[in-house]
């Protein structure tokens, strides 16, 4: 598997799935642009990943002027974007209220920034692939949550459902251009986020009667999902387009 000659760009790349998904793709010969809010947070990313060819954008994905100087500013420097990988989501304690609760900041928060950040980042990058006629692979980083419903998750569960389909009608849209769209799903997968996410979720006044058990006995780690990310996006899956690949350990099995 190898994207040599790929220039990526990974949003929420300094942490998590997003950090892990980036030092495959460099692993596997692209250079890197990671997007984050914040700025140390990136530029310590891209100091942990040298001395492969990485870049680190301050950027919030909820602004879409920003968004599209990013990748205006990625395609300048480094000729092309030819992988965006939507990975900047709020999660975790962040993305939990009880559904009669939930503000309209609360709402706003993780709607403009899982869905419409989402649409935001992917309409600049398709632009630019459209443009320079040689493809392309758009991967948004959805969850388990799509699909199995999540208690005091409502929205945020909404928006990873939205993305699912997001990313299939933007598939058939896109194809003619050579431009892949998938999702990946991930499963309960310990990050700095997740960490201690059973107590969070209960702590917010859930019941925890519907949380799962992952069959495979263990939580996933974000490399795995980065690998998973990275084969999405090679030529590996050159026939892949449109659909959602679950990486849950058989989470959704049962």
């Amino acid at each position: 598997m190898t994207l040599a000659g790929r220039v990526a760009l990974v949003t929420g790349g300094a942490t998590g799935i997003g950090f892990s998904t980036a030092k495959v793709l460099c692993d596997c010969g692209a250079r890197v642009a990671i997007a984050q809010r914040s700025p140390t947070s990136g530029a310590h990313a891209v100091e942990s990943l040298r001395p492969m060819e990485v870049l680190s954008f301050a950027l919030d994905i909820r602004d879409r002027e920003a968004v599209q100087n990013c990748i205006d500013s990625i395609v300048e420097q480094w000729g092309s974007i030819d992988v965006l990988v939507n990975n900047a989501s709020v999660t975790g304690t962040a993305a939990l209220s009880a559904f009669v609760d939930a503000d309209a900041h609360h709402i706003d928060r993780i709607v403009d920034t899982n869905l419409k950040g989402t649409i935001y980042c992917s309409q600049a990058a398709a632009r630019h692939m459209i443009q320079a006629g040689r493809g392309g692979n758009i991967v948004h980083v959805s969850s388990v949550a799509a699909y199995g419903a999540q208690e005091n998750a409502a929205v945020y569960c909404a928006t990873k459902a939205a993305q699912t389909m997001l990313a299939q009608a933007m598939a058939i849209e896109l194809a003619p251009h050579g431009i892949r769209v998938n999702c990946i799903a991930p499963g309960d997968v310990k990050t700095e986020t997740s960490a201690d996410a059973v107590r969070e979720i209960k702590n917010s006044g859930a019941s925890g009667r519907f949380l799962r058990f992952t069959p495979l006995g263990r939580r996933g780690s974000p490399e795995e999902i980065g690998r998973a990310i990275a084969f999405l996006a090679s030529d590996d899956a050159s026939f892949i387009t449109g659909t959602t690949l679950v990486a849950d350990g058989g989470f959704l099995a049962y």
